[in-house]
């Protein structure tokens, strides 16, 4: 999943960049308003994290003119203040969460699963689209069937589930809770990595078949990237 992140406090974003990225996101940054309206605007994101004050163009000036837009991305806003009023007032301007600085890395990592979780994501996004393909791979979507290369594959409802995540996040390194998430609905509980990764071993066996380079590439210690 891709976030961007846009504060002009140097020390506060780049390891605040660096925890995401480990975490498995794609994350873009920008250090000021204007160039995080900038990305905003052309990228397609699924969190949108902002610092309320910035040099040229405010955090909640970017969320306020994104949502004159019809954008929905979700928003949670970094800031430092902390009176009520603020916090109604940066909820007013369309962001979704509010996070008071200084703050626990725990927390904002809490506060990013769950807005990511209630997002429209780029699953809901697709969710018109009926067949979802990667080379000679395809997924019907509205039969729940998969081919390669024409040949039918027959898959379990977990294989099809995880195989169907790998196909809207190509080339996206995943993390094990992003993919658990999406295939252990809310209120299973969660499988061990270990038990994942047996999953995605039956998923391979199925689709590589006899070839040599798989589609699902172990990122070790991070996760898995498809493509």
């Amino acid at each position: 999943m891709r976030i961007l992140l846009v504060d002009d406090e140097e020390e506060l974003a780049e390891p605040l960049q660096r925890v995401l990225t480990n975490q498995g996101y794609v994350v873009d940054s920008a250090n000021s308003g204007d160039r995080g309206w900038e990305l905003a605007q052309v990228g397609e994101y699924d969190l949108l994290i902002l610092d309320w004050m910035m040099p040229e163009k405010s955090g909640i000036e970017i969320c306020q003119d994104l949502r004159q837009k019809g954008d929905s991305t979700p928003v949670l806003m970094l800031t430092a203040k902390d009176t009520l009023d603020d916090r109604v007032t940066g909820l007013d301007s369309g962001a979704d969460d509010y996070l008071v600085k200084p703050f626990e890395l725990r927390e904002l990592l809490a506060r990013v699963r769950a807005l990511l979780r209630r997002a429209p994501t780029a699953i809901a996004a697709t969710s018109e689209t009926s067949r979802l393909s990667y080379g000679d791979l395809e997924l019907d979507r509205q039969n729940q069937l998969v081919y390669r290369d024409q040949v039918a594959i027959a898959l379990t409802e977990r294989e099809y589930q995880l195989l169907e995540y790998f196909l809207l996040h190509p080339n996206q390194l995943l993390s094990h809770e992003q993919i658990s998430q999406y295939i252990w609905k809310e209120g299973e509980d969660l499988p061990t990595s270990n038990a994942l990764a047996a999953q995605i071993k039956l998923l391979r066996r199925k689709i590589d078949r006899d070839r040599q380079i798989s589609l699902i590439n172990t990122v070790y210690g991070k996760g898995y990237r498809f493509g």
